[in-house]
């Protein structure tokens, strides 16, 4: 009888997982001593697969082909037909949270993440620091033997934590990914993307005419997965790909856009009826299903002007070429894959959108501008609009289509991103590839999934088991459920029965078939507003039988209102489970400095040297509604200099300071509007030597967005002044940064191009925020 003790090796439930080491006999002496072993270090279990997690952005479920829309995907078809197809897969209904939930397995609230990371409040459920007890998908895998690497979006970090100088526990290496490339915000200019490689900043775009972002990611991810293979083939690995496609901007190539000319003309409403009865005749949705009407807050197709309508088919031309041109992308990586030979033995899960359709367009058509029309209230103008049509989908607009086209990608279910309470927000396509393991190719699943079904569906996958512990600290259990039942049988009862859906107090619970949720109080494209002291009580509910109503379509609260009472308490008591309350109906309001965390409060003086860029407005010196003198201690060569000082923002809001031909300059941006461009400049070049440059905003005062006068001195003599009449009244970027000594992204005026880096010598650049004049 065996008297081993010894506890089995690896034990996956506790990670890390030390090396196994079996030392012998050891003597003073290596002769006398037995022969010695290698540590043992802990791989991946036999036959564990490799994973390519893939989830686009803003996708609705009616959009691409497979499920019946317009969007050729090729890369999603052929996936499909070699895989499952699944019809009730769930998210969120919004970017962050449903990131969150994706790569913790857990509901967005247990991972402190209610809301988008810019919005986020100090409650346990929305402050957006992940806890250490929601270890990701990333830090069990790596620790499981896999090779580990994230590519593109992130949005998972809070906004004050994104500067070069970190701290970056919260990056995608904080949370066990060994490698990632991509970009840490909301979204990204594709052409010219604020990215970064593990935690440096690069700019992989200078010098290269045809960037676009999603091609970059697609070779990142090959030659990182190939890099894998060549040095180790037995370890899997694990690809999380995220592209920024199809959040604004709807950015593509040209010649991609030219490919979708024409296509649209017909517009949203038919595209909507359109997408139905093609859903139903692929078997996507039950015959009896029920096409939801648009709600009258929407414009209607046939409302718009001739050229306004050759405008907005413009514009879904544009979101079509970049969601196909993203698909593209992903299927260079899976071609890589099977190059590779590792097509057979990877399991692919392609989410097509972490939401629905965004309908954050108030005009409904469409604009031109997501910072300037969201943010900063600029008016997107027909005229500007049809002026500039043909630079819709490329480098100097941040086009979005109107709310129209968004719930025509949502058909057939009411409502779009941001609005969990419905499906047009929540309910996204899916679709599996694993071909070692599933044989009912081009099939079906209909059962009720959510994002936090992915993560449990990996490790079963894997063979490996969720950790009990990470780096001691008990790990929280996971809200998901596996998938894996489903792949061999279609008819496999549910196994994620209830769950539950908020996000801005938009209200759900799902549970045996039965769907009660509020009714939306705030539309999609409304970001301010009248809040509500009690959205649980304040909020109208609806009732739905999802057994008989697959689109959610027939309210049938008044027939059942027990039934209803009976799903509105087990919603409070899973809000109260899971960090969900208080419930909070504010979305940009929570932008108000008392729910932002206590950084820079009281500071009113910056010094910063050259090299210093690529700070997040969050953390950059608070230059909006004040007034402010920057001064650049600098010294100019024989010869003359020119370039970047310091830069925030850039061609759709931001201002910058500058030589040009050696005159010293400031350049500022209200928005890309022509009218909202603002130059001041000197007559006369510096001369060799050392200056001191001061340029000082005195701010008018008043409502926020107040003019003032920028006023330009060399050595304490004034050479330049001029007025500004409009300033940015609430955010300068999304997505690009303060900048010292070079501009990173776009230019704030196009007399200069990125990244202008200043050819002289800058000693420092100091900030101070004053009060206004």
């Amino acid at each position: 009888m065996s008297t081993d003790r010894t506890p089995a090796w690896p034990d996956r439930t506790n990670l890390p997982i030390p090396p196994l080491l079996r030392q012998g006999r050891v003597e003073r002496t290596v002769r006398d001593s037995d022969p010695p072993q290698w540590p043992q270090e802990v791989a991946a279990p036999a036959g564990a697969p490799n994973v390519l997690l893939v989830m686009t952005d803003d996708v609705g479920f009616g959009a691409t082909e497979p499920f019946g829309g317009p969007i050729p995907t090729p890369t999603y078809s052929r996936l499909a037909e070699q895989g499952l197809k699944y019809n009730r897969f769930h998210t969120t209904a919004l970017c962050s949270p449903t990131r969150a939930a994706l790569i913790t397995g857990r509901n967005h609230h247990v991972a402190s993440t209610g809301i988008i990371m810019e919005f986020s409040t100090p409650f346990a459920g929305y402050h957006s620091i992940v806890s250490r007890s929601c270890g990701t998908i990333g830090e069990i895998l790596t620790r499981n033997g896999y090779g580990t690497g994230w590519f593109g979006k992130n949005h998972n970090v809070p906004d004050w934590l994104t500067t070069p100088a970190g701290p970056f526990d919260l990056w995608p290496s904080g949370l066990g990914f060994e490698y990632f490339y991509g970009f840490l915000g909301a979204d990204a200019h594709q052409f010219r993307p604020a990215v970064h490689e593990g935690t440096q900043p690069v700019e992989p775009y200078l010098d290269d005419e045809d960037y676009h972002l999603d091609a970059d990611l697609a070779d990142r991810a090959i030659t990182w997965i190939r890099r894998q293979k060549a040095v180790n083939p037995d370890k899997p690995f694990f690809a999380y790909y995220t592209p920024g496609t199809a959040h604004v901007p709807h950015h593509a190539p040209a010649e991609w856009r030219e490919k979708f000319r024409g296509q649209f003309d017909h517009g949203w409403d038919e595209q909507r009826r359109r997408t139905f009865e093609r859903q139903k005749e692929l078997g996507i949705i039950p015959e009896d299903s029920v096409l939801n009407p648009t709600p009258d807050h929407y414009r209607r197709w046939d409302d718009l002007s001739e050229d306004m309508q050759r405008v907005c088919a413009r514009q879904m031309e544009c979101y079509a070429a970049a969601l196909s041109h993203a698909d593209h992308q992903v299927g260079r990586v899976v071609d890589a894959v099977e190059q590779l030979g590792e097509l057979e033995n990877t399991l692919i899960i392609y989410i097509q959108g972490d939401n629905g359709s965004s309908a954050e367009d108030p005009t409904g058509h469409g604009f031109t501008s997501e910072i300037g029309v969201l943010a900063n209230d600029v008016v997107d103008t027909e005229e500007y609009m049809i002026e500039n049509i043909d630079e819709f989908g490329g480098m100097w607009l941040q086009n979005h289509f109107s709310h129209g086209w968004a719930h025509a990608m949502n058909s057939p279910y009411q409502w779009d991103k941001k609005i969990a309470s419905h499906l047009g927000g929540s309910r996204t396509s899916a679709v599996v590839s694993w071909p070692a393991r599933i044989h009912d190719t081009g099939g079906l699943r209909s059962q009720f999934t959510h994002v936090t079904d992915i993560v449990p569906t990996i490790l079963e996958a894997a063979g490996i088991p969720m950790p009990d512990t990470i780096d001691g600290i008990e790990q929280v259990p996971l809200n998901g459920t596996s998938m894996m039942p489903f792949f061999d049988a279609p008819d496999a009862p549910e196994s994620h029965t209830t769950q539950y859906f908020e996000v801005i107090a938009n209200q759900g619970i799902y549970h045996e078939g039965w769907m009660a949720n509020t009714a939306p109080k705030r539309l999609p494209w409304v970001g301010t507003g009248e809040s509500t002291a009690d959205p649980f009580d304040e909020y109208e509910w609806e009732l739905y039988d999802l057994t008989t109503d697959f689109t959610q379509s027939r309210d049938v609260a008044a027939e059942h209102p027990e039934k209803l009472e009976e799903m509105r308490q087990l919603f409070l008591a899973e809000a109260r489970a899971n960090q969900v309350l208080p419930l909070d109906d504010r979305y940009i309001e929570r932008l108000a400095p008392e729910n932002r965390p206590p950084h820079n409060v009281g500071r009113t003086h910056y010094v910063y040297y050259p090299g210093v860029s690529r700070i997040t407005e969050a953390m950059a010196p608070q230059m909006k509604n004040t007034s402010y003198r920057i001064t650049a201690d600098l010294t100019v060569p024989e010869g003359g200099a020119e370039g970047m000082l310091m830069c925030q923002g850039g061609w759709f809001g931001g201002n910058a300071l500058y030589l040009l031909d050696g005159r010293p300059t400031f350049a500022y941006a209200r928005s890309h509007y022509p009218e909202h461009k603002y130059v001041v400049r000197a007559e006369e070049p510096l001369a060799p030597g050392r200056h001191r440059l001061v340029l000082d905003f005195a701010w008018d005062g008043g409502a926020p967005g107040a003019g003032g006068t920028a006023t330009l001195s060399v050595d304490d003599r004034e050479i330049a002044s001029g007025r500004i009449d409009e300033t940015i009244p609430v955010r300068v970027s999304a997505d690009e940064t303060f900048d010292v000594g070079e501009d990173t992204g776009t230019p704030v005026v196009r007399e200069y191009d990125v990244p202008f880096r200043f050819t002289g010598a800058l000693s420092e650049l100091v900030v101070d925020v004053l009060p206004a004049s």
